[in-house]
């Protein structure tokens, strides 16, 4: 992958989605599809994620994020791509923020 056609996802996943396993759902679809960044439960009741890796990847991790576990209830999906930062080396859980 070439750092042209990398790009950054940011995303909001609202519905039923803490406290069903989502964010390790999130964390190993990441992981299998090579994708830096992180995931986090928002006290809002949302999953917020932000993943950087190729477009492709992206769009596979956005249409996961769509589905879900099937523990959860996928309400709506917030999303944009921005450019790369490069912030990451690997994929994380991070802390309800």
């Amino acid at each position: 992958m070439t750092e042209q056609n990398t790009q950054r996802l940011h995303a909001h996943v609202e519905g039923h989605v803490q406290g069903v396993g989502f964010r390790y759902f999130v964390l190993r679809e990441a992981q299998a599809l090579a994708l830096t960044g992180w995931v986090r439960n928002r006290f809002d009741g949302r999953v917020e994620v932000v993943a950087e890796g190729g477009l492709t990847d992206l769009n596979r991790l956005l249409a996961e994020l769509r589905k879900g576990p099937l523990s959860s209830e996928v309400w709506a999906v917030d999303y944009k791509f921005e450019t790369a930062r490069g912030d990451f080396d690997r994929f994380n859980l991070l802390m309800t923020g």
